[in-house]
């Protein structure tokens, strides 16, 4: 079987453009709907914890066309404009490339074999991490005390606010089960990265001496670029600041998704 083809040189190639055409329309249509008819998109249609309540199969695929919008209207923050148009504008320029080398089915298919594999670590973190957060309130039920109530709240809900402070081990440990609820509710993952960080991957690896640029300023090459961003994302994943709301391990899984998947070809076209 032939691995790779080479159809003519195209600046957007068909499934390129229409995922950004997608990508955008989603946004639009996300902003549009939650300002006018105040209804949460990302609630249907972004990635929840597979033990959640709201939790649909179909998410492992629709999270990928959603973005954040809720600081669109902010005028001191423009991180929901970055979040989509870092996405896009990498899939465009390392996208291409590969549509235009690969062909536009192998290309959709790697693109969301990456998506759904990044789906799938984000799943596979978030049950240890929820496992976690289980087995320290198990511990707390047999030993219930403030200073133990406060150390789990410091390490795992702290970003959670509006709830009453107990004063009774039976309150402690209600306290405790409602926030685990919320959190497992309310864990939400949206956004192309996975996928893109999959096809940074494959662009490493087809182009690999192909120079980029830093900050449009310092040069490095793509293969070096690849290892430097997948260590990056490691150390953020392993170090869990507060606040880092970023789905590292979701960004990692679209790696090795991708890995995978173009090591099975090339084994696929020696046979």
């Amino acid at each position: 079987m032939n691995d790779y083809r080479r159809p003519s040189f195209s600046l957007f190639p068909p499934v390129v453009k229409n995922l950004l055409i997608a990508n955008v329309v989603f946004y639009i249509a996300t902003l549009t709907i939650q300002t006018m008819n105040h209804i949460d998109i990302t609630n249907y249609l972004g990635l929840h914890y597979f033990q959640a309540s709201n939790f649909k199969i179909y998410q492992l695929v629709t999270y990928m066309f959603l973005h954040d919008t809720s600081s669109f209207f902010q005028l001191h923050n423009a991180s929901s404009l970055m979040h989509i148009f870092s996405n896009m504008f990498a899939l465009w320029m390392f996208g291409a490339a590969l549509e235009n080398y690969w062909g536009a089915k192998r290309f959709i298919i790697f693109y969301f074999i990456c998506g759904i594999g990044a789906a799938i670590t984000q799943e596979v973190s978030l049950y240890l991490y929820f496992h976690h957060i289980q087995t320290a309130i198990t511990s707390f039920n047999l030993s219930p005390n403030i200073d133990n109530f406060s150390a789990i709240i410091a390490n795992n809900f702290q970003d959670i606010h509006g709830y009453a402070t107990p004063t009774t081990n039976d309150g402690m440990v209600n306290t405790l089960n409602m926030l685990y609820q919320f959190a497992i509710t309310n864990s939400n993952t949206i956004g192309a990265s996975g996928a893109i960080f999959g096809i940074l991957l494959a662009y490493g690896m087809l182009f690999p001496n192909t120079e980029l640029y830093l900050y449009f300023a310092i040069p490095i090459k793509a293969k070096y670029f690849v290892i430097l961003y997948g260590l990056f994302e490691l150390y953020s994943g392993i170090k869990n600041s507060t606040g880092d709301n970023v789905a590292h391990y979701a960004h990692l899984g679209g790696m090795v998704f991708g890995f995978i998947l173009i090591m099975y070809w090339r084994s696929q076209r020696r046979t």
